[in-house]
């Protein structure tokens, strides 16, 4: 099995330790499926700057395949943060700089190299709505990270998003329980066949499309919870590929209610690192 973060790669500017982190939704992605033990690759556009060099580097170590990747004259994607009791706090970001300003637009060899893929994973950051329709040419299924911000679960981009993927992901830890069910059938209504809702410290809420799931959380004493959503849901993902999980059929109740267990094991192990998974460069 082989799976896909098709989208975003970011730095992490940590502004009180002057460090950067390599990162970015679907990079993370690739590397915690890596951590997992599963063949993973990263597909997206690289800037020509130290930042870029800083992600090339850490998935060049991690032997994560790149090799479909574009380099392209631009700043890399940044965010700034700061960490107060081990929670990173965002204090800025560009947008995903040269990432998500001139994402890869799908043709017939990235097409073929996307079809030797399982899983692809991408997100409402990665900017890449419009090539998502001819993801459906392929057997993988395909995840899609709606984060938490409320432009991104609006019903205009809910339903513009929804026809084309099989998993829709969210986070909506200020809604009551009520709320994200709705939520939940509202997004499978639009056309994902699940959908799954991190709540932080108040656990996870998984919908199949007929059945609501609850998914407890390991708890630690976090040194950077960065990357902890994340890596949540890269573990639910990759467990279910591992099981069952096609575009026709879907993993029952057994396998749902252990995925959900081991997500929230990796999970807390990531907030015991620095960074979503390390490989910090000072910067001045």
């Amino acid at each position: 099995m082989r799976v896909i973060g098709f989208g975003d790669n970011v730095v992490d500017q940590y502004l009180h330790t002057k460090t950067l982190y390599p990162g970015g939704n679907a990079v993370n992605f690739a590397v915690y499926a890596k951590q997992l033990g599963i063949d993973s690759a990263y597909l997206g556009v690289f800037g020509r700057d130290t930042a870029a060099k800083v992600i090339q580097d850490a998935l060049r170590d991690l032997e994560i395949d790149t090799s479909a990747c574009i380099s392209r004259e631009g700043v890399s994607g940044y965010c700034q943060v700061n960490l107060k009791d081990g929670d990173r706090v965002f204090v800025d970001w560009n947008e995903g700089g040269i990432s998500t300003e001139q994402p890869i637009e799908l043709d017939g060899h990235f097409l073929s190299y996307l079809s030797q893929f399982k899983l692809i994973h991408s997100s409402c950051f990665s900017r890449l709505e419009s090539e998502l329709p001819k993801l459906r040419d392929l057997d993988a299924v395909v995840s899609f990270d709606f984060s938490d911000e409320d432009q991104f679960h609006s019903d205009e981009y809910l339903s513009r998003v929804c026809p084309h993927i099989d998993f829709a992901l969210l986070s909506c830890s200020g809604l009551s329980t009520e709320q994200i069910e709705d939520m939940l059938k509202k997004v499978t209504g639009f056309g994902a066949r699940a959908a799954l809702v991190t709540r932080g410290s108040k656990g996870s809420l998984f919908y199949d499309g007929s059945r609501f799931y609850e998914g407890g959380v390991d708890y630690v004493v976090p040194v950077d919870t960065m990357g902890a959503g994340d890596a949540f849901v890269t573990a639910f993902l990759v467990h279910l590929a591992a099981n069952g999980w096609t575009r026709a059929s879907f993993p029952g109740e057994k396998v749902i209610r252990e995925g959900l267990r081991k997500a929230s094991k990796f999970a807390a192990q990531t907030c015991l690192v620095q960074g979503s998974f390390g490989y910090g460069q000072s910067y001045q």
